[in-house]
C-alpha cells in the first residue's frame, strides 16, 4: 500500500513532476516547428502505452527533448534523428518503460499458468 500512496497520492512528488514538466515542456516549444510537431506526436503516441504512474515515461520525452536540441545543434533534419519509420523509433524508446501490453502480457501468462496449476519456475 506505501508503493501505491509513493507513486499516485504524493503531492510534493506530484507538484515538483508538474513544474518540471512544465520546464521540458517550454524546451520544446524553443525547438524549431517540425521538432515540435514530432515530439508531440510521438509523445501522444508514447502516452497510449505508458503504465503505472508514468514517471519512467517522462525520462523517455525528457532524454527525447535532449536528443531534439542536440539535432538542431547540429543542423540536422528532425527525420535524420527519428529515421522515417517515426513508429520504430518510439518501439525503441519504450524498450526501457513499463507498458500497458508489457503488463498485458504478464497478466495473461499468469492467469493462464495459475489455472493450469503451474508456476514459472516448475518445469
Amino acid at each position: 500500500m506505501s508503493e501505491f500512496f509513493d507513486h499516485y497520492l504524493n503531492i510534493r512528488k506530484i507538484v515538483k513532476s508538474k513544474r518540471e514538466y512544465k520546464q521540458h515542456m517550454a524546451r520544446v516549444e524553443s525547438l524549431p516547428e517540425d521538432y515540435q510537431y514530432v515530439f508531440k506526436k510521438i509523445q501522444s503516441h508514447m502516452w497510449m502505452f505508458a503504465a503505472g504512474s508514468g514517471y519512467d515515461m517522462m525520462k523517455i520525452h525528457y532524454d527525447l527533448i535532449e536528443l531534439f536540441e542536440a539535432g538542431v545543434a547540429d543542423g540536422k533534419h528532425v527525420l535524420e534523428i527519428t529515421g522515417e519509420d517515426v513508429a520504430s523509433f518510439c518501439d525503441e524508446l519504450l524498450r526501457s518503460a513499463r507498458t500497458y501490453t508489457e503488463d498485458w502480457r504478464e497478466t495473461l501468462n499468469r492467469d493462464i499458468l495459475k489455472k493450469l496449476g503451474k508456476d514459472k519456475d516448475s518445469k
